[in-house]
């Protein structure tokens, strides 16, 4: 395991600083079970760039701070931080957006769950509903404009120029060419 070079600890800190400012500023739900996060989108990157995970994970920390869910700031932010750990790992780019969706529609789906009634009879139904909605808004930014950022970014000289040398030989991309 190696450290981060100060490029990458930019990267991160304004990956953060991104992911905050969309979520808390968009007039979008971003705290309800029917919430489309658009800065969810951004979590395809760590299939990219390694350097991603702790910015995504501050970012969403940030964000859940002001979530009307106390548990969010907890709950949320490990989905993310999971997600990103399976992000990292998965082999084809069709995958990259997966991990987001399961993570969030499960452990979200949960925790709102549980604000709303509890572990008492009501929370299976309500888990199963909130799962649904979190996972579906989950779909949309990650597979749709999640899956933008995977075909776009390769392609883009200096995008492609940050992927990491064991990142971009394990993808089969060049240096130079897509």
């Amino acid at each position: 395991m190696r450290g981060f070079n100060t490029r990458e600890l930019t990267f991160a800190a304004v990956l953060a600083a991104v992911y905050a400012a969309l979520t808390c500023t968009l007039p979008i739900p971003q705290f309800t079970g029917v919430q489309v996060r658009l800065a969810e989108a951004l979590t395809v990157l760590p299939y990219f760039f390694p350097a991603a995970t702790p910015g995504l994970v501050i970012g969403c920390f940030i964000a859940n701070l002001f979530s009307p869910y106390p548990l969010d700031i907890l709950c949320g932010t490990a989905a993310t931080l999971l997600a990103c750990w399976m992000t990292q790992r998965v082999s084809q780019p069709w995958l990259a957006p997966l991990p987001p969706v399961v993570c969030n529609a499960l452990i979200v789906g949960a925790e709102i769950a549980w604000f709303e009634g509890g572990f008492t009879a009501a929370f299976w139904p309500a888990f199963a509903g909130n799962a649904l909605t979190v996972g579906f808004g989950e779909l949309l930014a990650c597979y749709v404009l999640g899956s933008v950022l995977l075909v776009a970014l390769p392609k883009i000289p200096f995008f492609r120029a940050q992927i990491p040398a064991e990142r971009r030989k394990r993808l089969g991309l060049s240096h130079g060419a897509v």
